[in-house]
């Protein structure tokens, strides 16, 4: 595998013309960038497209579908039932492996710049990249679709780009690009046309008007069958079986029921794996059980012969060798993610039984956040030497360019927001190990104690990475919002 994996999956204003189409994904054609998937959908008039690739790569791929699309697409002339604002309608990067959510926010900048620059087309940033709290939701920027922003982009504050200048590119509108955890985009089909009941459940479903946290939804005619259009923007922690049967309460209401569900672009396997254990009701669960994950351990080397010290070793070797990476930072990120991976098996083996069945909805949550801290950390084990491995480049490359400074600064600041990052997580892994004590089995009190130690450790290895990297930077601004930062997990 790839030492860095990101995901993108570019959302494009044509979902009715193959040629178009294939145009658009021919010009994403790089080396290190593979097609995962495309789906075309006339209603919508719109097409997702599902790449992966590396960090390099993908992100020039999708330049490059960008300005095909702004040949290709003219807005003026679109019509279609999901709401847009631009041909490249919005772009988000998504964190795989070796790489963190701070870095997919690094590369959304640096897309919507050269956007801006090559092709004049205005740029927002949205969700974890995104420059104010207002634009983190996508509905708030796309508000009045590619006409309302095109007329009110010149005069209205709000409106202004992040990237580019305030008018829109007279065909190809505005694109929104930005990082983000992995979405299911998910869609509930009713036995009925009245779009009206879509709408209303739609309504109901969505966080921004009461419903689920993490659920966006609307109602649109799609075929001739009312449907429930939703995005899912973190299963984790509100889960796809938890959405289908809220919708298929309220559809109850109206007496109306589900009769399909469709998955546009790609899922992650947890997700089917906890909508598995929910409706099937397998006591004690675990991915572990299904065939093809316990192979794909075995063949990776995780449970190898020799058992955990056959994928341990390798690690603490790396750790024992002579070399400038894996360090520090490295090594508080893996002692982050083995203080989430103690605290969730502990939650794991309470949830469930019926001593604890009264903590049964706490306990389901510490376990969805824990192991999503758990993935982040264990990605950040790599990205941190990596991004060593940066900073010694621009350090060495500085004397043969004029722009050497700054790219010292860009690298050390990358370096400083990884263990940044760490350190936030790990703080937050050990509150909701405390938070178990009094809710899991007290037998297992030992491992919620090395959990936090870990924990603890973790935050001062990766505050001392943090600290050793400021002391070199130039960037007064950069520098006093970090400490910040330390200061606020110091509290």
């Amino acid at each position: 595998m790839p030492s860095t994996l990101v995901e993108c999956v570019p959302n494009f204003s044509e979902g009715r013309d193959k040629v178009k189409v294939d145009a658009i994904v021919e010009a994403m054609k790089l080396p290190e960038v593979y097609l995962l998937d495309r789906e075309m959908d006339s209603d919508h008039n719109r097409c997702v497209i599902t790449l992966v690739g590396e960090r390099e790569a993908i992100q020039e791929a999708v330049i490059r579908g960008v300005g095909k699309a702004s040949e290709l697409i003219d807005l003026t002339k679109h019509q279609g039932a999901h709401p847009r604002m631009g041909a490249a309608d919005v772009i988000p990067f998504i964190p795989i492996e070796g790489v963190t959510i701070e870095d997919c926010v690094a590369m959304a900048r640096h897309v919507a710049g050269e956007i801006s620059k090559r092709f004049q087309i205005p740029v927002y940033l949205y969700e974890a990249a995104a420059s104010t709290p207002e634009r983190q939701n996508l509905e708030n920027i796309r508000r009045g679709q590619f006409e309302g922003i095109r007329d009110e982009i010149a005069t209205h504050p709000a409106r202004k780009p992040d990237f580019g200048e305030c008018r829109v590119h007279p065909t190809a509108g505005a694109t929104v690009v930005g990082a983000r955890k992995a979405l299911i985009a998910y869609n509930v089909f009713l036995n009925t046309a009245d779009v009206g009941i879509a709408k209303k459940i739609a309504k109901a479903v969505r966080f921004s008007t009461g419903g689920l946290r993490f659920v966006k939804g609307a109602g649109f005619l799609v075929r001739g069958t009312a449907q429930v259009s939703m995005n899912l923007t973190d299963f984790e922690q509100t889960p796809m079986h938890r959405v289908f049967e809220f919708v298929k309460r309220e559809a109850a209401r109206y007496g109306v029921i589900p009769v399909s569900s469709e998955i546009v672009g790609l899922i992650p396997k947890k997700a089917l794996e906890q909508a598995s254990e929910w409706f099937l009701q397998i006591e004690n669960f675990d991915s572990s059980l299904i065939l093809e994950n316990r192979l794909a351990s075995v063949i990776s080397g995780k449970m190898a012969v020799g058992g955990l010290r056959a994928g341990v070793e390798p690690f603490i070797e790396q750790l024992a060798a002579p070399t400038a990476t894996p360090g520090g930072g490295s090594a508080a990120a893996a002692s982050g993610a083995m203080a989430a991976g103690l605290a969730n098996m502990v939650a794991s083996m309470s949830r469930g039984k019926k001593a604890y069945l009264q903590y049964e909805s706490q306990l389901s949550e510490a376990i969805a956040r824990l192991g999503q801290l758990r993935e982040e950390l264990k990605a950040a084990i790599e990205a941190d030497a990596d991004s060593y491995d940066l900073v010694m480049k621009a350090y060495k490359s500085a004397k043969e360019s004029k722009d050497g400074e700054a790219a010292i600064n860009d690298a050390l600041k990358q370096a400083t927001s990884i263990p940044l990052g760490v350190a936030e997580r790990v703080v937050e892994v050990s509150r909701i190990a405390e938070s178990l004590r009094p809710v899991t089995n007290p037998n297992m009190k030992s491992d919620l104690t090395t959990s936090i130690a870990l924990a603890r450790a973790a935050l001062e290895g990766a505050l001392a990475n943090v600290e050793i990297n400021l002391e070199s930077l130039k960037d007064d601004p950069f520098v006093a919002e970090t400490r910040r930062r330390v200061a606020a997990l110091n509290a």
